[in-house]
């Protein structure tokens, strides 16, 4: 069976090789490159297989796409620490959007009104929109890509006619299936970038409550949730075209 790989990388400026990918079951690391080809410094090398190939791999490649030691202990901040993040960040913010319900909107009355039919007054004067309205005024780029069961639940769709909301305050939200998200090696988590440089996964308890979130800063993990964004915002459609065609 074809193994399930990620593309973490490349040093070429046209996009070939070096080049290292990674087994998400087994972790297993695939590099591919110029093969090595003299004969001297191939007859110094040990432990070389006859069903093995030497191949040339600059050591940035290594460095910037290879695996790296992760501490063992996570850097996990509370709710409100995690709010300061949207702040912060300075160019843009973009987030994979993955459960099915979030307990947050259950509990506001818009989310009430939108389940008993009605046409939910969005209120467009919380601290959170004129945060994000204030940073795309600016030129800031904000958005989201949000994945959707068949056939979704009351929060998803709940979710989807919010994206009026996420859109009035500038943000660019797409969405796409979950079969989707799978065919493309999406994971089954929930995170914010912060300009592209500050991974914030979020952590939810068992009841859907938000505890807090996981911060990743290393290089190398970054990247991987970078392509993550590219490939779901490539596969992803805008909110409205997602809406009418279900």
């Amino acid at each position: 069976m074809a193994r399930r790989l990620r593309f973490n990388g490349t040093n070429s400026g046209e996009g070939g090789c070096p080049a290292i990918h990674e087994d998400l079951d087994s972790g297993d690391i695939i590099v591919h490159g110029p093969r090595l080809t003299d004969p001297e410094t191939i007859a110094r090398l040990q432990h070389l297989n006859d069903d093995e190939i030497p191949i040339v791999v600059p050591r940035n490649v290594l460095i910037d796409f290879g695996p790296h030691d992760r501490d063992t202990v996570p850097r996990k901040i509370d709710p409100e620490q995690f709010a300061q993040l949207f702040e912060n960040f300075q160019h843009s913010a973009w987030r994979l959007e993955t459960r099915s319900r979030y307990a947050s909107d259950e509990e506001t009355g818009i989310y009430a009104q939108f389940v008993q039919g009605e046409t939910p007054d969005w209120d467009l004067s919380t601290p959170w929109s004129k945060t994000i309205r204030a940073k795309t005024h600016d030129g800031v780029a904000v958005g989201r890509v949000r994945i959707v069961d068949d056939p979704p639940t009351t929060g998803q769709l709940y979710l989807l006619a919010h994206a009026d909301k996420n859109a009035a305050l500038g943000e660019d939200v797409r969405t796409m299936w979950r079969a989707d998200a799978e065919r493309v090696n999406l994971p089954d988590e929930d995170f914010w970038i912060f300009d592209s440089h500050l991974v914030a996964l979020c952590l939810f308890d068992d009841d859907d409550n938000l505890t807090g979130a996981e911060l990743i800063s290393e290089p190398a993990r970054v990247n991987q949730y970078n392509r993550l964004r590219d490939v779901a915002q490539h596969y992803a459609v805008p909110y409205k075209d997602f809406a009418a065609r279900m």
